[in-house]
């Protein structure tokens, strides 16, 4: 797999940067941390050598010196809000990422219910995780709040919320999804130390956009492709070039957020630390890009993975067309198209001579292999045989797994499973060779072929069930498909 992020200078040198910024405030600094922490496949694929869990990596150096808070919000409670990428809902992610990170050894000291307005279901998710020995804090809603900073700024504002006890010079404050109140978590503590006489400080821990990478730059465009669901716009950081005549990338949200923060922060430590959104952040990844054409090109096929898992998600009813017009116009910004991708021109041909759905993967090597819908396989079933064969030098003509066995799992499935599709999916396929692999040297071979399926691409000419889809998120495989659901064979 060719490398075009160098992760040890990652790791070496933003641990070193936090702890720079620990010290410029003195004795403790709340880091707000956006994106995910141990599973950033986006970072991973559009910066390749980035490791998903580098940022937990980063933070382990640090261990010594930190705790972390886990934030929620009451609305998302209440809603039952669900984490898209893991099909949990945001209350269950909260015990997922406590596991985590204790499972790392990192200290966790609490979870602080944000937008506390008296729910019911905040109060009895309160109740569940203080009978498991976890320390809960309430933060209310404040009105007006960001604009109404006289309010904010108060004993009737972040004075009401609860002070939370921490004992660390570096918290790391992190939420299962944007939207949870991060922030607010940070700047309430701002306050709550100001009046207990700590000097305490803010800094911003945000993946994307790269703040010194150009706006038109494809790693910076993958960002704006990957939320498109949330409005967010990648921009010049207006106040970081008054300020310091350099060009910065930001986003809106923070530009727009900025002149709010600059003021509670003046109200708070008298004069602000900060004079631009850009300068709250201790994002160093944009240092360690050590083959920029190869991120470039990465960037592009994650921004034709995002429009295609749009169109997919509009044509499942969980995704609205302002969100695949809006990565169809990145797309164009950055010049590409669905024909850039080649596993979607290679299935698109076969389609075209079979008439019957297909599926197409490029393996690490460039080598390309398509396969196509039977009465026994589904397309992305038949191709991850072709493929493992393919690796482990196993002739195409060779059947890995025997009809005979086939067609009783056939059976159990349409008659005794009531399925109506009897074609076997990829984990069928994979548990079948696992069996044969104890009396067949060739199904053997091709189950120790599965890692060199980390990076390959994979496109579908139909949409893949989500056992499917899974199994190729399972095995590192990067998978697109057509927003269409069956192709009936021309007559």
């Amino acid at each position: 797999m060719k490398y075009g992020f160098d992760n040890e200078k990652y790791l070496k040198i933003q641990s070193e940067h936090i702890k720079e910024r620990i010290a410029q405030f003195g004795d403790k600094l709340y880091m707000e941390f956006g994106g995910k922490l141990f599973d950033d496949y986006h970072a991973s694929r559009v910066l390749p050598g980035f490791h998903p869990d580098s940022k937990m990596q980063m933070l382990l150096q640090l261990k010594e010196d930190l705790e972390i808070i886990i934030v929620i919000s009451a609305v998302d409670i209440e809603k039952n809000k669900i984490r898209s990428d893991l099909g949990i809902t945001y209350d269950m992610d909260v015990l997922r990422l406590r596991d985590e990170f204790m499972a790392r050894e990192l200290s966790v000291n609490s979870v602080v219910i944000t937008h506390f307005n008296g729910q019911a279901s905040a109060e009895a998710y309160r109740k569940r995780l203080e009978n498991m020995g976890i320390t809960v804090y309430y933060h209310h809603t404040i009105e007006g709040y960001p604009h109404n900073v006289a309010l904010i700024d108060s004993d009737e504002g972040f004075g009401k919320n609860d002070y939370v006890i921490t004992s660390k010079p570096l918290v790391v404050v992190t939420a299962p999804g944007p939207g949870s109140g991060k922030m607010a978590v940070c700047l309430s503590q701002l306050y709550q130390e100001n009046k207990r006489g700590v000097k305490a400080g803010y800094a911003k821990f945000e993946t994307f956009p790269v703040w010194n990478l150009p706006l038109s730059h494809p790693v910076n465009m993958a960002y704006e492709a990957a939320t498109a669901d949330l409005e967010d716009v990648n921009m010049i950081d207006p106040f970081h070039l008054d300020a310091h005549g350099a060009t910065a990338v930001n986003y809106n949200r923070d530009i727009e957020i900025f002149p709010v923060m600059n003021a509670l922060f003046e109200d708070i430590y008298g004069d602000s630390p900060y004079k631009s959104p850009t300068d709250m952040g201790v994002n160093m990844i944009g240092y360690c890009i050590s083959d920029d054409e190869l991120c470039r090109e990465a960037s592009r096929q994650e921004i034709i993975r995002r429009y295609y898992h749009s169109l997919c998600n509009f044509a499942d009813g969980k995704a609205t067309e302002n969100e695949v017009n809006k990565i169809a116009l990145v797309m164009k910004k950055a010049k590409i198209s669905t024909e850039d991708r080649k596993t979607t021109v290679a299935a698109k041909e076969r389609l075209e001579k079979c008439g019957v759905a297909t599926a197409a993967i490029e393996l690490e090597d460039g080598t390309i292999l398509t396969a196509e819908t039977s009465p026994l396989l589904g397309p992305s079933a038949a191709l991850l045989l072709n493929a493992l064969k393919h690796l482990a030098g196993i002739a195409h003509n060779v059947k890995l797994i025997p009809q005979q066995m086939i067609t009783p799992i056939q059976k159990t499935k349409v008659t005794y499973l009531h399925g109506h599709n009897p074609r076997l999916h990829t984990d069928e396929v994979l548990v079948a060779i696992s069996m044969m692999s104890l009396i067949d040297e060739n199904c053997l071979h091709a189950l120790d072929q599965l890692p060199h399926l980390l990076g390959a691409q994979v496109h579908s000419t139909v949409m893949l069930s989500e056992v499917d889809r899974k199994t190729f998120q399972k095995l590192g495989i990067g998978l697109t498909c057509d927003p269409i659901r069956k192709i009936k064979k021309k007559q």
